[in-house]
């Protein structure tokens, strides 16, 4: 009787393992970018931009950096 039961269990456990398999291979093979590698693909404008947009910096911060930065 016991003989009968292990061979679902197996067949359980075997599926358990694929779903694991494709779930890392999946998380492994998608394209995500972290919050720290969205900066580098920004210009130094684009970050000047938001940082003055979010009250960072005064609009004269603003436009000496910007002029600084043109100058380049």
């Amino acid at each position: 009787m016991w003989h009968m039961y292990e061979h679902h269990y197996w067949g359980m456990h075997f599926f358990w393992w694929l779903f694991w398999i494709i779930l890392i291979v999946w998380l492994f093979s998608t394209q995500r970018k972290m919050p720290s590698q969205q900066t580098k693909d920004e210009s130094p404008l684009e970050i000047l931009k938001k940082r003055f947009a979010k009250g960072e910096i005064t609009k004269e911060e603003y436009e000496e950096i910007k002029n600084t930065l043109d100058k380049d």
